[in-house]
């Protein structure tokens, strides 16, 4: 007949009621489109005030004559660099990889370069596939409190999917850190095929904005398409 089963079409009117119910909700807001970074941060922690942090220094000679507190604070800090550009963001977003056990090859993106050229850099996602985004970064000069990766994804000027991962709180140092997601399942169907923009913003409990970038994705029948 037309190629499909009544379980196939059934998902496919199911996402197209989820699409339309998400139009309604879209067109409630103000029809803006996409949102400034300031916005995506509101949304992320209304009215959300982060209490006063101390300095890494301040830390360091909290309580000099604690040992069992010396052992913590060494254990927590670890190895601290010994020095550091001053040159340098406290946070810096190294690589987002787009990772999945059905793709080829892991899909990386530089974030240390020219943000802008991100915008013309497509990954494809096959449908239905399982995948994972890690996000590396570093931290250079003191701790930082409740770090967060906002992910807000737009098709055809709609906002159709929100996202917000917990990375957590982390002290400076020389290595890299790398923070995974849950697994989640790229959606799948004739509806939710196409071309996607994406808005990243990577921020913490003070809501400092450390990166801010668009990238594309596109959902495809076929990881080469």
């Amino acid at each position: 007949m037309l190629g499909l089963d009544a379980c196939e079409l059934g998902a496919q009117l199911l996402e197209l009621l989820r699409l339309a119910l998400c139009a309604r909700v879209l067109l409630t807001d103000k029809e803006r489109g996409q949102l400034s970074p300031d916005e995506v941060l509101d949304e992320a922690v209304p009215g959300y005030r982060a209490p006063g942090r101390k300095s890494l220094l301040e830390i360091q000679r909290l309580d000099p004559d604690d040992e069992s507190l010396a052992k913590y604070k060494q254990a927590l800090l670890g190895s601290l660099p010994l020095a550091v550009d001053p040159s340098l963001p406290n946070v810096q977003v190294m690589r987002l990889t787009l990772m999945s056990e059905q793709a080829p090859e892991p899909m990386t993106m530089d974030l240390t370069g020219e943000l802008a050229a991100l915008k013309n850099q497509v990954f494809v996602l096959k449908e239905g596939v399982d995948y994972k985004v890690k996000i590396t970064f570093k931290v250079n000069k003191e701790i930082v409190s409740g770090l967060k990766c906002l992910h807000h994804t737009y098709r055809r000027g709609l906002r159709v999917d929100k996202a917000v991962y917990m990375v957590g709180s982390y002290g400076p140092s020389t290595q890299e850190y790398e923070f995974i997601t849950p697994v989640e399942e790229a959606p799948q169907g004739a509806l939710v095929r196409g071309a996607y923009v994406v808005t990243s913003v990577f921020t913490d409990d003070d809501r400092a904005d450390h990166l801010s970038w668009e990238w594309g994705l596109h959902i495809c029948q076929d990881w080469k398409s």
